[in-house]
C-alpha cells in the first residue's frame, strides 16, 4: 500500500524525480519481497516456539527441585456424587480428613477421629478373567 502511495507521489514530478524512485523500489523489490517476509515470519514463529519448549523445560527441572521422597500428602479415595461433585478422603501425616469438591470450593466436611483402614485392592482372579472371555464371546478353548 505504501509503495503504490509513494509511486503515485512521485509519478507527477517528472524524470529527475523518477529514477531515485525507481533506485529505492528496486532494493526494497529484492531483498524485502514476499519471500524474505515469509522466512523472517517462519523465524520468529521457530524462535517462539522454541522458547515455548525451553520455558516447559525450565518448568519442569524447577518443580523437581523441592522434596521428592515421602509425599505428606494422600489421597486414600474418591467418591464422585454428580457430574462434577466428588468427596474426597485425604490423609495427611496421621489425620484423615473427608472433603467436599465441587467446581468452586473445596471443604472440610469431617476431620476423623479414627483413621480409616481401606482394603487393599485384590489382583484380578482367574474367574474373573474367563467370565470376561465368556462375555467377549470368546472360549478359554479357543486359545490352544
Amino acid at each position: 500500500m505504501s509503495r503504490l502511495l509513494s509511486l503515485f507521489l512521485v509519478l507527477p514530478l517528472g524524470a529527475l524525480a523518477a529514477e531515485p524512485a525507481a533506485q529505492a523500489a528496486a532494493p526494497v523489490a529484492a531483498g524485502g519481497g514476499v519471500g524474505g517476509q515469509l522466512a523472517q515470519l517462519l523465524l520468529g514463529l521457530l524462535l517462539v516456539v522454541g522458547l515455548i519448549f525451553l520455558l516447559g523445560w525450565l518448568l519442569r527441572r524447577v518443580q523437581r527441585i523441592g522434596p521428592r521422597g515421602g509425599q505428606v500428602i494422600k489421597l486414600l479415595a474418591s467418591q464422585p456424587l454428580g457430574a462434577r461433585e466428588r468427596l474426597l478422603l485425604v490423609q495427611v501425616g496421621s489425620e484423615q480428613i473427608l472433603l467436599g469438591l465441587t467446581p468452586g470450593r473445596i471443604s472440610t466436611l469431617h476431620v476423623l477421629s479414627e483413621p480409616v483402614h481401606l482394603p487393599d485392592a485384590e489382583p484380578a482372579t482367574p474367574e474373573f478373567a474367563q467370565r470376561l472371555m465368556e462375555l467377549l464371546g470368546k472360549d478359554q478353548k479357543d486359545k490352544t
